[in-house]
């Protein structure tokens, strides 16, 4: 498609203030400036948690300007591309996944000259010049207009071409909570025989962390407290050990066979005290705390845990465009999906309310309906 033959408006879910409603607008079609500039018709926006936080205006400098358009994980099809994008190989018509982060890295902090860092436990890092971790960058959906439109403009240099097998509505929910937690897995160095614990197991990343844990030969224990998150996460994994929190104590959930009771490496997912706590007890001593989850009060850590038990407690913040890749084709490869339901564009404000009601999943704007 030309520039002469695309619209000049094009229609949003607009937030036009903290906690309110998102508004169906008609608003002037995005304009690409940078060489690397794509012009994307987005096919499939997934809603995320912090599509939630953004929305409410508790972060501090996000968004920058109201209003704004949400929406940090999606995909859709090359409309246009800047010469540098097109050199790229980003041709019209072929289908891009986009996480949020990385757009227009600055190309010379310590992050993006840095590549991979294997000393810090980087071990899919991308190449010197663009970092996922720029901090000088944009993000599509926070900082800048995100998937909840018809078009958005994206970076060529965030973005990763869709693999066969996995259509764009399955695709949009990996772009940052399949990616966050694949990435937390592979930071924790997950291989088969290692015991994954999932504190937050039937949620819209836990149902993923089930999975691919499960896929990279890992024994999976799921925690949940709720009855359809539980229902979820056994749904997905049904070879895992599924617990209730609210009948099950954490000293009762044991890996079986292992020398010392807990599990390896747990992923804590809510931004709980109470889910926090429980995932330390389920803890084997000298095991690793995978946090990703980062509740404003933050967690209270009790020192005796660190120095006697000798656990590890670190985290992920996403990924790198590498890991994104790799994520992508291991899902795509092993079956790994999103369970999830779908709305149109302008129903946003009931797939949000779907959302508030903690069934677990993923909620998913599909640009065909």
């Amino acid at each position: 498609m030309s520039s002469t033959e695309l619209p000049q408006t094009m229609k949003a879910q607009l937030l036009e203030s903290p906690n309110a409603l998102y508004t169906l607008a008609s608003v002037p079609l995005p304009q690409p400036q940078d060489p690397h500039d794509i012009l994307l018709r987005v096919t499939a926006a997934s809603y995320c948690h912090t599509d939630a936080v953004v929305a409410s205006g508790s972060v501090p400098g996000l968004p920058p300007v109201w209003p704004h358009i949400n929406c940090h994980e999606f995909a859709g099809e090359v409309v246009m591309a800047g010469p540098a994008a097109a050199a790229l190989g980003f041709a019209s018509g072929v289908r891009l996944a986009v996480a949020g982060r990385g757009f227009h890295c600055c190309g010379v902090c310590d992050e993006c000259a840095a590549g991979p860092d294997v000393e810090r436990g980087d071990l899919h890092g991308d190449i010197p010049g663009v970092s996922a971790y720029c901090r000088a960058s944009g993000t599509c959906g926070l900082t800048d207009p995100g998937g909840f439109a018809q078009y958005v403009v994206v970076d060529a240099r965030q973005v990763n071409r869709i693999p066969e097998g996995l259509t764009d509505v399955e695709v949009a929910p990996l772009m940052c909570a399949g990616m966050t937690v694949f990435t937390a897995l592979r930071k924790a160095a997950v291989r088969p025989g290692s015991v994954v614990g999932v504190v937050g197991a039937g949620g819209g990343l836990g149902h993923l962390a089930m999975q691919f844990a499960e896929k990279m030969g890992a024994k999976v224990v799921g925690v949940e407290s709720a009855d359809e998150p539980l229902r979820l996460a056994r749904e997905v994994s049904p070879g895992a050990t599924v617990v209730d929190a609210r009948t099950t104590e954490a000293k009762e959930v044991g890996a079986e066979g292992q020398s010392r009771k807990g599990v390896d490496v747990v992923l804590v997912l809510p931004e709980s005290q109470k889910a926090f706590d429980y995932a330390m007890s389920i803890l084997r001593d000298r095991g690793t705390c995978m946090l990703v989850s980062f509740p404003a009060a933050g967690f209270h850590i009790s020192a005796l845990d660190i120095m006697l038990r000798h656990l590890n407690i670190t985290s992920v913040l996403g990924g790198t465009f590498a890991a994104t890749e790799e994520m992508l084709q291991f899902a795509a490869k092993h079956g790994v999906k999103a369970k999830f339901e779908t709305f149109p564009l302008d129903k946003l404000n009931e797939l949000v309310a779907k959302y508030n009601q903690g069934g677990g999943g993923k909620y998913v704007v599909d640009m065909a309906m």
